[in-house]
């Protein structure tokens, strides 16, 4: 009898996962899946330390003096494309934007800034991807305001558009500012 229960936990488990997420992608379908509803742990929290090779690449200790906008990107991401507009449009109006090269090899980072335009102040290279854990990212592309003491104030998962950056990031950054 025993055996017999111990030979269905293992299928239990399974059972429950699948109904886990057959649900989020019933949620997803009926629009109430929101990637963005899951919340950054470093909120009102100081980033933290790391160092990052690269082109000049850069260590915390830069994310201060000024509100920045980190992103989190790779070449092989295709939201990174759709987001690479957005962030030139920051960037020509004055926002200073730090990147993030996550799980990228550099020549490919290089081919990519190339040929969709680099927005970047500095640039560091994440190739393991430990900062970017640190960080709590949950995929790329994935943004954070950080203010002027090296704060994380604000996150947003996904790409960037219009919308969010005239109702959300623009309101903190004329508050930070």
């Amino acid at each position: 009898m025993n055996r017999r229960v111990l030979l269905l936990v293992p299928f239990a488990g399974v059972v429950a996962a699948g109904a886990g997420f057959f649900a989020m992608l019933k949620r997803e379908t009926e629009g109430k899946f929101d990637p963005r509803g899951v919340p950054s742990m470093l909120i009102g929290k100081h980033v933290p330390p790391f160092a990052l090779p690269g082109a000049p690449g850069f260590a915390d200790s830069d994310l201060a003096g000024k509100p920045i906008l980190v992103n989190f990107f790779a070449s092989w991401c295709v939201p990174c494309v759709e987001e690479a507009g957005v962030l030139m449009a920051l960037k020509l109006s004055g926002v200073a934007i730090y990147g993030i090269a996550y799980k990228d090899k550099p020549a490919n980072t290089s081919a990519f800034l190339a040929l969709h335009g680099n927005p970047y102040a500095r640039l560091g290279h994440d190739e393991p991807g430990r900062v970017a854990i640190d960080w709590g990212v949950t995929g790329v592309p994935e943004n954070y305001l950080i203010d002027r003491d090296g704060t994380v104030r604000w996150r947003w998962v996904g790409p960037l558009t219009p919308d969010a950056v005239e109702g959300e990031l623009q309101p903190l950054l004329r508050q930070l500012a």
